[in-house]
């Protein structure tokens, strides 16, 4: 059996000082207590670790075997509660978190910033994919963390909703829709459109939407991600359906909202309920709740956001 930590503590203060009443001293406990544990050591290892005498105590050959070793475990079990403790003072440690692509452009790096201003010594990874395959990290355990878009599947996730955004269709400025004031998802259909690629959340509440009004949309380009569909926008391939958090800062097209009850997706922030989350992880979260709640939403407030908390 192996020592416990605190009796080649003992041994270290002994040694060291070369007298038990010194050494309780050092330790803040009764010399009658430093004896014991030594006995106990000595029994334990089954050989005597000091010669002791009217004068110091001195180490025995097994007492020198041990000393290099005793240090060697103390030294290394006090980086293991200096590490912990950073851990949990947020001094060291990392968190992954994931975000969809839209998320991951508008509300995730404000939230980062302050995060690392508050936590610089925690290291930070983002995922940038769809909610699918996000929930697939997080089942796999190599995220703590996600925005997603609800609904999202609950068996193995907790999911917390944050807001509610409506979608809209961006277009250039020259577009027979840029002139509407609002637009229905039957007249969307009239025209080509510019569609993200399958496993995209935008594609499939699109096509949800274009199915609950009986139409079909018209796709003129398919395979896009956020960046590339508004660039395709702009270019004049045709329309497409957005969520209105990444136009609040878009020049180059025109928006236009659909006509009440506009489609709308909600934003949800999911974890594993499997895992004990880390400090860094909680932190963070909280961090992204309170982006919400408190800090609002980053820059000008995308047109029809509602929190939801």
């Amino acid at each position: 059996m192996f020592p416990a930590v605190h009796q080649l503590r003992y041994f270290l203060a002994v040694a060291e000082d070369g007298q038990f009443t010194r050494a309780a001293q050092r330790l803040h406990v009764a010399q009658p207590s430093v004896s014991a544990q030594i006995r106990r050591l000595e029994k334990l290892l089954g050989t005597p670790l000091f010669h002791r005498g009217p004068g110091p105590v001195t180490l025995t050959e097994a007492g020198i075997t041990l000393l290099p070793i005793a240090r060697r475990v103390v030294a290394d079990l006090a980086s293991i509660e200096d590490e912990i403790s950073g851990l949990e003072k947020l001094l060291r440690g990392h968190v992954a978190v994931g975000a969809t692509p839209s998320l991951s452009a508008t509300l995730l790096p404000d939230v980062l910033g302050r995060f690392h201003r508050m936590h610089p010594g925690v290291a930070i990874r983002v995922s940038e994919q769809g909610s699918p395959q996000l929930v697939d990290e997080l089942l796999a355990g190599t995220l703590d963390l996600a925005l997603a878009i609800a609904p999202v599947q609950l068996r193995g996730l907790v999911s917390v909703q944050l807001a509610e955004e409506e979608l809209v269709v961006v277009t250039t400025p020259d577009h027979p829709l840029a002139l509407r004031r609002s637009v229905t998802v039957p007249q969307l259909s009239e025209y080509p459109m510019v569609m993200f690629r399958p496993g995209y959340d935008l594609r499939t509440s699109t096509l949800a939407s274009f199915a609950e009004h009986g139409v079909e949309p018209m796709v003129a380009v398919e395979g896009g991600e956020m960046g590339s569909v508004l660039a395709l926008v702009a270019a004049g391939l045709g329309a497409a359906v957005v969520p209105g958090i990444v136009t609040t800062g878009e020049t180059r097209l025109r928006v236009t909202r659909f006509r009440k009850p506009p489609p709308t997706r909600q934003i949800a922030l999911v974890r594993g309920d499997d895992r004990i989350p880390s400090r860094a992880g909680e932190a963070l979260a909280k961090a992204l709740l309170d982006g919400i709640t408190a800090a609002g939403w980053p820059g000008a407030m995308p047109r029809g956001m509602r929190f939801l908390r």
